[in-house]
Order: structure tokens, then C-alpha cells, then sequence
């Protein structure tokens, strides 16, 4: 029998990918035996601040690729939005599997969606790009930072901390975690960040053998689609914690890419998208990007940064 270790967060959410990802392995390779490497990453040890206010990239994925490097994993499990458009050298992000539904989504246990909040209603969000898309849609609203695992964020919503708060609902629905929430609305006006949904698989460059298992795990749709959109985040040079969205969805013969960046406020926003054939998409990633930094899009960035959390950071103002 072969051993495979997959890296992973300890999250619940992380530990139920990693073990769907092991069943899935298992299935289709009897003769391999899948264990699990559970670390506590870097982002989910600071829970006091912002991750957009800390610098650097890779919160939740450095301790797993240098568990990887290390010899101590074949493997590691991501969520894709979480992965940097940069991978260590000796690594490999490999494959992608299927996405599933990228909403986000607003919870309250008072108010029945986005429209029923009363002005000054305090919403919490972890996310400079939903602040940003939220605030956009609805100035009049408070938006207070929120950070934790999905179960600690949803017992502050149900001890009154926050009127509402959004989450992304591929999680919520992983988790079966949707039933305890008497309110629940999709911001179908959201557009989601790069890989939302999707699960990121990265491997030691250099094992052949576990490429294998792994491209077997790959969806080639959602594999165009996540790669335009990091193509798009590298060309702009984004973390990800900017205020940035981006997604590509293919339709019959063709795919289209949408971005939105702007000011975490909601203010000075740039929306554009672009449409080709799947045939000669490519470029597409590059060439929005390109088009968007010609309207000024890494003056906005640069900015957003500069006011992010402004009451988190005054003495950075």
C-alpha cells in the first residue's frame, strides 16, 4: 500500500475539504492509503487585527507548503481564494477542482435581506472586498471587521454583535450550517474573489507519482476559469486582501471575466469585463488587467490600502 499525507489547516471547514479530498483519493485509488497533516496556520493564529493590516501573503498556506518542502506532506489542500498567485519554488498548484456556487451571503436573525437593514445597521465582514461592494450598494450602512472560524462569526451575529454578516455560503454549506440562521440572502450583485469555491490541490513538484493522483482531481472548466482570474490578480499585483473582485464563467462556447476594484468605502469603484471565445481566452486574464491599470487601477489600490481599517490604524493617517 502507498501512504499519500495531505497538509491542511485544522479548521473545521479546511478538515472537512481535506477529508472529502481523501475520500475522493481513496475511491479512485484503492492501493493508496490518505493521512492527514492537520497545522494551525499563521492566519488563523491572529485573530486581533485585519489580515489585510499585517503584510505579507499566504496566511493560511505558507505552514502547509513548508510542511510540503519539509518532506512532511505529498500534498496540500486549499481553498483557492486563499492560495497567492505566487507558489514556492519546488511546488506546484496542480489541480483544481470542480467550483461550486460562489455566492456570498447575508445573515441576520432580525432582518430578511440587504433591503430590510435600516440605515446605520451594523454589518460585520471579514473582506475589504465586500466591504467595498457592499458599501457601494448601501453607503448608509456600518461595516465592523470580523474575524474567526465560521462558527465563532456566526455566534457573535446570534448574540447581537452585528445586525447582519456575510459569509461566503460554500462554506456554510459544507458545514451544514445554513439551517441554524433564520435569515439568509444571496448578494447576487457580489462578484466573488479569484477561486472562490474551488479547491486548490499543490504538490511537490518533483512526485510524479502524486501529480497523478492529483490530476485526477482536476476540473479542466473551473481550471480556465481560476486561471484567468490569477492572471488577472498577478498583473495587478493584488493580494488577497485588496478590495478586488474578479470571476470568470464560461456559457456554451464562450467566457466571460468581470472585475471591480475600488476604495474600501465604496467609493472611486472600476467595473469592467471582457468576452472571447474559450478557444482564444488565453490572454483574457492579462488583457483586463491591462485595461484596468490603464483607467488607473493600481492608483486606486495603492490608496485603498492607505485608508483600509482607518480605525484600526489611525496612526497611519
Amino acid at each position: 500500500m502507498e501512504k499519500l499525507i495531505i497538509a491542511t489547516r485544522a479548521s473545521n471547514l479546511a478538515l472537512w475539504q481535506a477529508y472529502h479530498i481523501k475520500e475522493r483519493i481513496e475511491s479512485s485509488f484503492p492501493n493508496v492509503v490518505v493521512a492527514l497533516n492537520e497545522i494551525t496556520s499563521r492566519g488563523d493564529k491572529i485573530l486581533d487585527k485585519p489580515l489585510a493590516l499585517i503584510g505579507g501573503k499566504g496566511h493560511f498556506t505558507k505552514e502547509l507548503e513548508d510542511e510540503m518542502l519539509a518532506g512532511n506532506a505529498d500534498l496540500a489542500v486549499h481553498s483557492l481564494k486563499d492560495v497567492p498567485t505566487y507558489i514556492p519554488e519546488g511546488l506546484e498548484l496542480c489541480a483544481i477542482t470542480e467550483r461550486q456556487d460562489q455566492s456570498d451571503v447575508l445573515l441576520s436573525h432580525t432582518y430578511k435581506s440587504l433591503d430590510d437593514l435600516p440605515s446605520g445597521a451594523l454589518v460585520g465582514t471579514t473582506s475589504l472586498r465586500r466591504r467595498m461592494q457592499l458599501l457601494e450598494r448601501r453607503p448608509d450602512l456600518k461595516v465592523k471587521e470580523l474575524r474567526g472560524n465560521v462558527n465563532t462569526r456566526l455566534k457573535k451575529l446570534k448574540e447581537g454583535q452585528y445586525d447582519a454578516i456575510i459569509l461566503a455560503f460554500i462554506g456554510l454549506y459544507r458545514l451544514d450550517l445554513l439551517k441554524d440562521i433564520p435569515f439568509v440572502e444571496k448578494l447576487d450583485f457580489f462578484i466573488p474573489p479569484m477561486g472562490q469555491a474551488a479547491l486548490g490541490i499543490e504538490i511537490v513538484s518533483s512526485n510524479n507519482s502524486v501529480r497523478e493522483i492529483a490530476m485526477s482531481l482536476n476540473d479542466e472548466p473551473s481550471n480556465l476559469c481560476s486561471k484567468l482570474e490569477r492572471d488577472f490578480v498577478s498583473a495587478i499585483g493584488a493580494g488577497c486582501s485588496a478590495p478586488l473582485a474578479v470571476n470568470a464563467v464560461i456559457t456554451d462556447d464562450s467566457i466571460k471575466i468581470k472585475a471591480m476594484l475600488g476604495y474600501p468605502d465604496g467609493t472611486n469603484s472600476v467595473h469592467k469585463e471582457l468576452t472571447s471565445k474559450v478557444s482564444e481566452c488565453t490572454m483574457l486574464g492579462l488583457q483586463l488587467a491591462e485595461e484596468m491599470i490603464a483607467d488607473g487601477a493600481l492608483d486606486i489600490l495603492e490608496k485603498a490600502e492607505s485608508i483600509a481599517f482607518k480605525d484600526e490604524m489611525p496612526q497611519r493617517l
